[in-house]
């Protein structure tokens, strides 16, 4: 396990990340796969440590994030 401000950077750090689906050889040329894997490997971190990826710009931002409506 890592200390709890070692998990906010990561997750601080992970906002800033491409969506795996933006990652394209157009944007980003010969890089994509290797960027592709980087932000795969953060994704499994996360998980991991129980946190939900798709979770944590909201934890990080809450001003804005989109309120949930379900």
């Amino acid at each position: 396990m890592i200390d709890e401000d070692t998990l906010t950077a990561l997750k601080t750090a992970f906002t800033f990340m491409p969506q795996p689906v933006e990652i394209n050889r157009y944007e980003y040329g010969d890089d994509a796969d290797r960027i592709l894997a980087q932000v795969n490997f953060v994704r499994e971190v996360l998980v991991s440590h129980g946190i939900d990826p798709e979770e944590v710009a909201g934890e990080i931002n809450p001003d804005t994030s989109p309120n949930s409506c379900y």
